[in-house]
């Protein structure tokens, strides 16, 4: 199918009136309403309610048949023989100077016709003339490129000849076709434009046929002085031969010279060419007409009045109709489900990510979105502008998932760095001070931040972390040294207590008088404590207390308290009771004899 159709006339004969596919409607009473209607400057065009409303209750698919053209051309009458209706019941028809129509007009009772086995109902449009006085030319383009869209038959009505205005006229009409000319071309049909019926009356049919003519109307025209406007004309009429397969059009004569008269007059007076040519053209309209499809799919009544309403609005845009306005109208929906896809692609990360991995995934939903796009979006030419809008979207939702990802990464980032900086404060306050667990904590919350920590926070918290791991173990070292070298001098202490007093073990308690005064003494004799912690013997006492402390077998620190306590109960148990089962002996007595000629005791 192409976007304009070039209609022959020599189709088989279908019956109009009477055709078993062809339905009278019972839902409105028989007479038009105004669908459309100009503003108070004339300029732009307003919704009607009574028109919409009529259209809203039809419940079956829509076809709408406009008829465009000059005013006093006869496009009322020609609507009203189309119907078979008389003009005191059907569209008023006027023969004053000033035009009677006002706006877009439909007929209330639509034609219902069955098409593939479906219900059509067929509406048909009575449009205001061009040229009429009091007008704009900008009001005429509104006229002219609503009815192109709503109609699924365009039925161009010129009296006798086609002259260059009239083909300048269907500038309008030529972009909407090559808008969505590439579309209808494919098996699925978007949107297909209305076919455009070339409608010649005149008062003769000798000569040059319609079909010459429209040829001859759309052959260049020589334009050797470069003038604008013919170089405008000449390449509409290039794009009407190129989309038309067959310029064909249609002719009928004048039905009676006295034209005032003819709303008078039956069929039996008027001219008998006419009338037979008129049954033609009924023909010729009822074997063309097709539901009018838009985003792929055919509209009933309340579809119809929304797709009238968002038409308008884009056209009553600015100070022009444009094309680019329609096309925007038509890929709205298309744009909708483009940015959904990809806020679907989107969706599916788990923030927070690096930027990298961000940035692709981002690529990858855009062509996704794109590729979506390139296969549904409207118009050939102006479709540009619908994709850098669609461009325009997809980069706002994108700057939403990089700010998301920002918070997501700066809020695990810092649960992280705070879990450390806490850790970090618990290996600090140890109860037995151990430099292998600080390194293992310390190891283990560097690795487990740079494992877990991802996203663009990444880099400064890895400056702060970094800052609080060497300040705390600028702190631990510091603190180390200072916290063992108290715990050996209270240990020592401890032990010669225990040596003496508790389990009497002489060498135990030498030894402990040994590392109290080599603690003591050597930092009397050096003056200050540091220099200790570079002596060989240091070295030794720290490798050997860290072993006893921490291992990845035993945490001492942690099982202190515990083991303390069991050691504790053994050495009071053996105290008790270990020295009755020896015979009340002791493995070192220091006095184990007595004086003689003394009889009084020794207290130990």
């Amino acid at each position: 199918m192409v976007a304009f159709g070039w209609l022959s006339c020599d189709l088989p004969t279908l019956g109009w009136f009477g055709n078993p596919g062809l339905v009278k409607g019972t839902d409105f009473g028989e007479r038009k309403f105004p669908v459309v209607e100009p503003d108070f400057g004339h300029t732009k065009l307003r919704l009607a309610r009574e028109g919409l409303e009529a259209i809203r209750r039809i419940r079956s698919s829509i076809a709408a048949v406009a008829v465009i053209g000059p005013y006093r051309s006869g496009k009322s009458f020609l609507l009203n023989q189309l119907l078979s209706l008389p003009c005191d019941k059907g569209f008023g028809v006027g023969h004053m100077r000033d035009t009677k129509t006002k706006g877009i007009w439909v007929w209330g009772d639509p034609v219902d016709v069955v098409i593939d086995g479906v219900k059509v109902s067929v509406l048909y449009l009575d449009t205001e003339g061009f040229e009429s006085i009091g007008k704009s030319n900008v009001y005429d383009d509104r006229i002219f490129a609503l009815a192109t869209i709503m109609s699924s038959v365009l039925i161009y009505n010129l009296p006798e000849t086609i002259r260059e205005a009239d083909i300048s006229r269907l500038s309008f009409a030529v972009e909407i076709a090559e808008e969505f000319y590439g579309r209808v071309k494919g098996q699925d049909v978007a949107f297909e434009p209305a076919k455009l019926l070339w409608l010649i009356q005149r008062d003769f049919l000798q000569g040059k046929s319609v079909q010459q003519m429209v040829n001859e109307a759309l052959q260049r025209v020589p334009n050797a002085n470069g003038d604008k406007y013919i170089d405008q004309v000449n390449q509409i009429r290039d794009s009407l031969a190129i989309m038309g397969d067959n310029s064909t059009a249609f002719s009928l004569p004048q039905p009676h010279l006295q034209r005032t008269k003819l709303c008078d007059m039956k069929d039996s007076e008027l001219d008998h060419s006419y009338v037979e040519r008129r049954e033609h053209l009924k023909q010729l309209v009822t074997s063309i007409v097709r539901p009018k499809i838009v985003q792929g799919k055919t509209l009933n009544g309340e579809e119809f009045a929304s797709f009238l309403e968002q038409i308008l609005e884009a056209l009553n845009k600015g100070e022009i109709p444009s094309t680019g306005s329609l096309v925007e109208v038509f890929n709205k929906a298309i744009l909708d489900r483009c940015l959904k896809l990809y806020n679907q692609q989107m969706d599916r990360l788990h923030l927070p990510l690096p930027e990298d991995k961000l940035q692709l995934a981002n690529n990858d939903s855009k062509v996704e979105a794109r590729k979506l796009f390139d296969e549904q979006h409207f118009g050939r030419h102006h479709a540009e502008h619908s994709a850098f809008k669609l461009e325009e979207e997809m980069q706002k939702v994108y700057k939403n998932f990089v700010l998301a990802n920002e918070y997501q990464s700066s809020k695990l980032c810092e649960s992280l760095y705070t879990k450390c900086e806490d850790k970090m404060d618990h290996l600090q306050a140890l109860r037995l001070p151990s430099m292998a667990k600080f390194n293992a904590g310390f190891l283990q919350c560097n690795q487990s931040f740079e494992k877990d920590c991802v996203g663009p926070s990444k880099k400064s918290y890895e400056q702060r972390i970094s800052k609080m791991l060497g300040k705390s173990r600028a702190l631990f070292i510091k603190d180390y040294n200072n916290r063992l070298f108290n715990w050996l001098v209270t240990f020592s202490l401890v032990m010669v207590v225990v040596g003496r007093f508790v389990i009497k073990f002489f060498l135990l308690e030498i030894g402990a008088w040994v590392m109290f005064i080599f603690l003591e003494t050597y930092t009397r004799m050096f003056w200050t404590s540091e220099s200790l912690y570079y002596n060989p013997a240091w070295h030794f006492i720290v490798a050997t207390w860290e072993s006893i402390v921490y291992s990845p077998i035993l945490d001492l620190d942690k099982w202190a308290i515990p083991l303390g306590s069991l050691l504790l109960i053994f050495v009071l148990y053996w105290r008790c009771y270990g020295g009755r089962k020896l015979g009340g002996r002791y493995l070192l007595p220091l006095y184990n004899t007595q004086r003689r000629g003394s009889s009084r005791p020794r207290s130990d």
